[in-house]
């Protein structure tokens, strides 16, 4: 079932116009769903529930990227978007309706905690949310961010108050509880490697411009 979700995810953005004039918007959405579908495969394999549909919901969790996305609330129906362009797949695998409506739930509240359905909220369907916002905070977000804020033009002063800023956002949400103990202690972890990585580059910072 996992090959078949790499498939209709592969072939959905071979087939987007939008993401073929994208290229870099595909790749890295295409890199960011395998990631996500490693975390959430690996916080259910921890908490033992079904870890299959788990990486299934991980890889398509952001499947409407297929789909140009040209204002804020477009971006904010992904979620629900991605839900109602996965279900059909996913009833092509003739999986039990409670697990596809488990799956879609999941897939449909991670952007804005909002389903257009009623559903029980499970630990399948925290871990979808879970797992993409620890992505978001693991290593290649660090590159990202500096490189999207243009960090290499900013004036020295401007880098220092974009640091101090990171460090007190980083700090602010590092003790923020996730759906399970697992993407808690996964997600704690990623804080605190940003949270060092700043740390570090405030101190050379601040011998950048004197002798202390």
């Amino acid at each position: 079932m996992i090959a078949k979700a790499e498939a209709f995810l592969k072939d959905t953005f071979a087939q987007s116009a939008y993401l073929q004039a994208n290229p870099s918007d595909r790749d890295y959405r295409l890199e960011h769903s395998y990631r996500v579908a490693n975390l959430a495969k690996a916080i259910a394999e921890a908490e033992g529930f079904d870890a299959t549909h788990a990486t299934i919901a991980g890889l398509l969790h952001d499947i409407a990227y297929c789909e140009e996305m040209k204002t804020r609330e477009d971006w904010g129906n992904h979620g629900r978007r991605s839900a109602a362009l996965a279900r059909p797949f996913l009833e092509s695998l003739h999986l039990p309706e409670d697990v596809v409506q488990e799956i879609c739930y999941g897939i449909a509240i991670h952007v804005d905690d909002q389903a257009d359905f009623l559903w029980e909220r499970t630990p399948l369907c925290d871990t979808v949310s879970d797992a993409d916002n620890i992505d978001r905070y693991d290593a290649y977000r660090i590159y990202e961010t500096l490189q999207y804020l243009k960090y290499s033009e900013m004036t020295f002063e401007e880098k220092q108050d974009l640091v101090t800023n990171m460090l007190g956002k980083l700090n602010q949400f590092k003790d923020l509880p996730l759906g399970t103990k697992t993407a808690t202690a996964l997600w704690r972890q990623r804080l605190e490697e940003q949270i060092a990585f700043y740390e570090r580059l405030q101190a050379q910072l601040n011998h950048s411009t004197e002798i202390l």
